[in-house]
Order: C-alpha cells, then sequence, then structure tokens
C-alpha cells in the first residue's frame, strides 16, 4: 500500500507546479465503486490516502446494493482521523449485468453514460480512481469528453484487480487506452501490456 501513495501523489504534485508555487488547494477525488470485491478493494487503497484528497465523490451502480453501507462504514470510520472528512455518495444507472450480451451491452453504457456526463460535470473531479466495475466506463468516458471540450481535464488512475493474475477484466480492456496511470498487479499482465505499472500486490 505504500507504494500506491507516491503513485497517486503525482497528479498533486503537477497540479502544484502549474499554480507556480502556489498552495494547492485539497485534490477531488471521484471513486467508482462496485458491486462485490470490487468496492472493497477499492476502499483499501483510500485508506492509505491523506486528507489532501478530500472531497471524496463516490460513484456506483443503482442496482449495487451493498456499496454504500460499506463506503458509510469505511467514512465513519476515516472520521474518527481527518475530522473534517468530507465524502458525497451518486448512483447512476449499472452500465453492464453479468453475463449481459454485448449489444444489449452497448444500450446499456450509452444509457449510463447519459447520466454520467452531467454529474462528472457537475463534481469536475481532479483525479478519477477505478478498479475495474463496469460503472467506471461510462465514468471516464464522461471525464475524457469534458476534457476534450476544454471544461475540466481529469487524470485517470485505473487498478486492476487482483483477481486478474493473466488477463485484463473488459473495463481494464476499454481503459487500458485512456487511463493516464494503468496499474496491475501481477507481473504476467506487465508483459501483457507494456504501458502498465506494475507495483506488486497493493491491495
Amino acid at each position: 500500500l505504500l507504494l500506491l501513495i507516491p503513485f497517486l501523489l503525482v497528479p498533486l504534485a503537477l497540479l502544484a507546479k502549474k499554480r507556480h508555487g502556489q498552495r494547492t488547494p485539497p485534490l477531488s477525488l471521484l471513486v467508482v465503486a462496485g458491486s462485490g470485491g470490487h468496492t472493497t478493494e477499492i476502499l483499501r487503497l483510500l485508506s492509505c490516502l491523506s486528507e489532501s484528497y478530500s472531497p471524496r465523490h463516490y460513484i456506483f451502480a443503482d442496482s449495487d446494493k451493498m456499496s454504500e453501507a460499506k463506503i458509510c462504514a469505511f467514512e465513519q470510520k476515516r472520521a474518527e482521523t481527518f475530522p473534517n472528512s468530507q465524502f458525497t455518495l451518486h448512483r447512476i444507472p449499472r452500465s453492464r449485468e453479468v453475463r449481459q450480451s454485448w449489444t444489449s451491452s452497448v444500450v446499456t453504457t450509452l444509457y449510463s453514460l447519459f447520466y454520467s456526463l452531467p454529474l462528472t460535470n457537475k463534481l469536475k473531479p481532479d483525479l478519477i480512481l477505478c478498479n475495474g466495475p463496469g460503472t467506471c466506463v461510462p465514468v471516464c468516458i464522461s471525464a475524457l469528453l469534458l476534457g476534450l471540450l476544454g471544461v475540466k481535464r481529469s487524470i485517470i488512475v485505473y487498478v486492476e484487480s487482483i483477481c486478474r493474475v493473466e488477463t485484463l477484466s473488459l473495463s481494464g480492456k476499454i481503459l487500458y487506452y485512456f487511463s493516464d496511470y494503468f496499474i496491475v498487479q501481477w507481473p504476467v499482465l506487465k508483459e501483457k501490456y507494456p504501458k502498465s505499472v506494475y507495483l506488486g500486490r497493493i491491495v
């Protein structure tokens, strides 16, 4: 986990340099959570971040019944160390269900993108952190579109799930080409995907 701290501080350093020595305000962080192990893994990553990453905006699928409770419990515990900690919760339509057909997935992803774009525009995060749930695809695409339009440039950090040993998840295969930093946790994936950064196990 300690290896991840300086890696995620890169965007903060870039922002500080851009402001020509001015004091850098807190870094707005958008976190995409997912049902099952995705939320557990992403919260483990967040546990090593300082109070500079605030506010934290969580986005998860409207059909996700577990993530909200996990996030609230995590933030409640975090508030014991950082009393001024701030976070928000947001739901969007799920882009793809497990075993959903490719054809219908395109339609539901576009529908999710329709909801993600105004939300991402409203939040305008400095940094987006995600680790594989399908919900992260429309969110990251929204951020990329806002960057192309000159509205807000968000840095995207993608951390592939620890369970992906030899192949990337579908979300990973898509965002490998668009993320600013793509982190894998197994050396096999680093060999297959040269752009990725291998840090060993970080969750």
